[in-house]
């Protein structure tokens, strides 16, 4: 359904949009799209780092007979 879209069908949904809810909420509202963003990506570095600072302080708990026979 979207894929017969085309150019000028963008075109006058974008100018309907823009009539509708106006320039500056627009703007406001990608305003905080882009801190949301921002804030997904810190938290899913802060996980990565959690992660690899876990992996890090592990300890190797198999048995010494076991280490023996590899």
């Amino acid at each position: 359904m979207l894929n017969n879209i085309g150019l000028p069908g963008l075109l006058l949904i974008a100018v309907v949009v823009l009539v509708l809810f106006g320039r500056g909420k627009i703007s406001s509202l990608m305003g905080e799209v882009g801190k949301g963003i921002t804030a997904f990506k810190k938290g899913v570095d802060d996980g990565k780092k959690e992660i690899e600072d876990s992996m890090a302080d592990a300890k190797d708990v198999t048995p010494t007979e076991e280490k023996d026979k590899v």
